[in-house]
């Protein structure tokens, strides 16, 4: 296939001005596919360039948040930083923004101000719990929203604490969100002639939303699901399983087909024709039993005969993996699944590959994040700021 001439989203212009992970991360999926993405960062630098693993000083969350972002400093608390900001606001398509509700219109940068300067602005605004409401005013962050969903509730062991997620899952649900809601003003600004919009994304109402019907549930049943560790309660058998070796693998038989060659696997056809196993509740019902006869096989094998076996029998089971078995996996591998990214400040490094994976006009990793204010020059010059003011707001602080 020949290489497309245009990505996707080419000739659309991003601004984000987010921080940490749920607004950055929906520029990060937009600039992917083409859009020119503009990171404002302060000038002592984002804050995600001092988070958690580092390699000779240099974030490596940073490499890859900021992938295919130029980076521009600016302090946009002062007014000239709001001025800068305001110019890029006048051109771009897109805004991204996660502070506080009501720092951005103290600042002079609110949705009524903006969507005046440049109507077809789309402003994605992401905020622990939303831009209205009696919480809105909290700080909030991701893991807030992992506890007030209701996924910490249902994590964990039967008979342990709740749970919360050991990386930034709400935040990363919340992005994907975002990003499909930008996509559709957009369709909508584009296709239906109708201006730019304000979106409003609470970190924690894309979680809940993922968790499935429980509100539904507890309305129309008044049933509230608990812990039940790496089973569900809806449905069996689902659980992880212990090789030979002391390696893990998790298997998920829920359809019907897919048990009895699980049971026919395990040596066990018998449950697959016991009537007490003839549908999803009766397996659920029996779940320890159907484990205790997948595990006693599972624990005779090695993860590799244990994972060759199921092969042939087609039955749904996999390793679970580490970062470094899953890089090296060759399935990842084939299909590019991770990719090797060619970096100025570390060299060549490996981080996940584009996705989704569009067929026709596929997105890349064109850079990973760039030094601070790379681009700030650059992008000032295109706003029509001379040399001799960028010096001047140099000077100043502002970038």
């Amino acid at each position: 296939m020949a290489e497309p001439t245009h990505m996707p989203l080419e000739g659309i212009r991003v601004i984000d001005a987010g921080t940490l992970f749920a607004g950055p991360w929906i520029a990060t999926y937009m600039g992917d596919f083409g859009a020119e993405v503009i990171k404002i960062e302060h000038p002592k630098g984002d804050s995600l360039r001092n988070f958690a693993s580092m390699k000779d000083g240099v974030s490596l969350w940073w490499k890859l948040t900021s992938r295919n972002k130029k980076s521009v400093t600016c302090d946009i608390s002062a007014p000239e930083g709001q001025e800068i900001a305001r110019r890029l606001c006048r051109e771009a398509d897109v805004l991204i923004e996660n502070f506080r509700p009501g720092t951005m219109e103290r600042w002079g940068l609110g949705w009524e101000a903006l969507h005046a300067l440049n109507p077809r602005l789309v402003m994605v605004r992401t905020s622990g719990f939303g831009q209205e409401g009696p919480y809105a005013k909290r700080p909030g962050f991701g893991t807030l929203a992992e506890a007030m969903s209701g996924f910490a509730h249902i994590t964990g062991q039967p008979d342990g604490p709740p749970t919360l997620p050991p990386f930034a899952l709400a935040d990363g649900i919340s992005a994907l969100c975002g990003t499909y809601a930008a996509m559709m003003a957009l369709y909508h600004r584009d296709v239906h002639g109708a201006p730019g919009q304000e979106i409003d994304v609470a970190i924690y109402e894309p979680i809940a939303t993922v968790l499935g019907p429980q509100v539904l549930e507890y309305d129309q049943l008044g049933y509230v699901q608990g812990r039940t560790g790496n089973a569900i309660p809806f449905a069996a058998p689902r659980n992880a399983y212990r090789c030979k070796d002391g390696r893990w693998v998790v298997l998920s038989a829920s359809a019907e087909s897919i048990f009895r060659r699980v049971m026919e696997a395990v040596g066990r056809p018998d449950l697959a024709e016991d009537p007490r196993m003839a549908n999803q509740a009766g397996r659920v019902r029996h779940m320890k039993e159907l484990d205790d006869a997948i595990q006693a096989w599972i624990g005779g094998h090695t993860l590799e005969e244990t994972v060759r076996h199921f092969e042939r029998y087609e039955g749904a089971l996999g390793p679970i993996y580490d970062a470094a078995q899953y890089a090296e996996d060759p399935h990842v591998r084939a299909r590019g699944s991770v990719v090797r990214v060619e970096d100025e400040e570390l060299g060549p490094l490996r981080m996940q590959n584009v996705m989704p994976r569009l067929k026709e006009t596929p997105g890349r990793i064109r850079w990973a994040g760039p030094p601070k204010g790379k681009h700030t020059e650059e992008v000032l010059a295109s706003l029509g700021y001379t040399a001799g003011e960028v010096a001047e707001l140099r000077g100043k602080g502002i970038i």
